[in-house]
């Protein structure tokens, strides 16, 4: 009895108490302002301190709160049958423990419209490791011809892929649905024509397997190029505007995620017809660019790094990155490209602001790329001859 004793403690306890002690020089309203000033004090404390993994923490600071997989956040309305059924399902992916894989291999998945450029620097890469990863390709113009035995073979049912449009999601999701079928495939890396490879296998395999959140680049843009110019309002009531978010659409994820991928069909849908170019009033939206990180953002904002593992420049702030040459090629560059520590973004308004990410691995500062893009298929034997044997993880 004495928890209920100490629960029923409160404001009047507390008054009363003050009551029994008072002074002769307390006069007139100076118990309110002692209360006023106590309740400050731990509202300051809370803002200071806040608390993780409690009633508290959700209670003052639900957006500050530490909780990989706990679900979606509690709505502040009332939910469709259909949003309900959605969250049911998302929070109990979220919250089932994955059958663990004696072998966990990482799942390469290459988005190509047709061969890979760069398919005999990825042979070398994978060289000696069989048996820790899987290849899967999804050419749209057709199926592709390899060389490389770890290529051989390993084409999915493709479709034509249009830039900038939900068949681009369509062909991701076929990535990730053929993918899954290994059980042991617990990481996800989604791969284009252009992307190489900066670190040796080792390296990149235990920077994926040994981590539990998905490296999907995920920031706010409030400018015409993010929600300032790509929302619409018909994507209410499931997406607001506040979650509205803008990324690259080179991710690495986990299977948990892979599996909310599937799963969902009420926020694909809601991009599916309000997010594509050509849209009414001039506005153009690009679902790769914000479908997998408005989803995630809303169910598991924690469960995400909010960068990418894959490098890419856009620092010319032009409608695409930079493509790199032949002579740009040289041990310097990869240096200074596997150096980076901290991810940019640039956000399109009038304030061109640069938001800095630190790349945070399991709590540790670490270098933030494990794969690099546009590459120019040109650049292969440059590539080849400075990709690095062996670094220490």
């Amino acid at each position: 009895m004495k928890t209920g004793r100490a629960w029923r403690v409160g404001i009047k306890d507390f008054l009363m108490m003050s009551g029994n002690r008072q002074r002769p020089h307390l006069k007139g309203p100076s118990w309110l302002i002692l209360l006023v000033c106590f309740i400050s004090i731990f509202l300051i404390g809370l803002y200071i301190y806040p608390p993780r993994n409690t009633a508290a923490c959700y209670i003052f600071f639900s957006s500050g709160c530490s909780g990989h997989g706990d679900g979606p956040s509690v709505p502040s309305r009332e939910l469709t049958d259909e949003e309900t059924a959605a969250r049911v399902v998302i929070t109990e992916i979220l919250k089932s423990p994955l059958v663990e894989s004696k072998n966990p291999k990482v799942a390469f998945m290459f988005l190509t419209p047709g061969p890979l450029p760069f398919e005999m620097l990825w042979d070398k890469f994978f060289q000696g490791n069989e048996g820790r990863f899987t290849v899967y390709v999804h050419a749209s113009r057709g199926q592709a011809n390899f060389v490389s035995p770890h290529f051989i073979g390993r084409n999915i049912r493709s479709e034509k892929v249009d830039w900038g449009k939900i068949s681009m999601i369509d062909a991701e999701k076929r990535l990730l649905m053929n993918a899954l079928q290994d059980p042991d495939n617990q990481h996800f890396a989604l791969l284009s024509d252009s992307c190489v490879p900066l670190q040796p296998f080792d390296y990149v395999y235990n920077y994926l397997i040994f981590t539990n959140v998905s490296f999907i680049d995920c920031y706010d843009d409030p400018g015409p190029h993010g929600a300032g110019g790509r929302y619409t309002e018909p994507m209410l009531p499931e997406i607001e505007y506040k979650y509205f978010r803008k990324g690259s659409q080179w991710f690495t994820m986990t299977r948990r995620h892979a599996l909310i991928i599937m799963a969902d069909s009420l926020y694909y849908k809601k991009f599916r017809l309000y997010c594509r170019p050509g849209m009414p009033e001039g506005r153009n939206c690009y679902a790769d660019e914000h479908y997998f990180q408005t989803l995630f953002y809303m169910v598991d904002p924690s469960g995400i790094s909010n960068w990418s593992v894959t490098y890419v420049d856009w620092s010319e702030r032009k409608w695409h990155p930079r493509s790199y040459k032949p002579q740009d090629i040289t041990t310097k560059l990869l240096r200074n490209i596997t150096a980076f520590d901290t991810s940019l973004h640039y956000t399109s308004d009038a304030k061109k602001t640069v938001l800095k990410t630190p790349c945070i691995w399991n709590g540790m500062r670490r270098p933030c790329f494990l794969f690099a893009r546009k590459f120019f298929p040109e650049t292969l034997d440059n590539w080849m001859k400075i990709f690095p044997n062996s670094t220490t993880f």
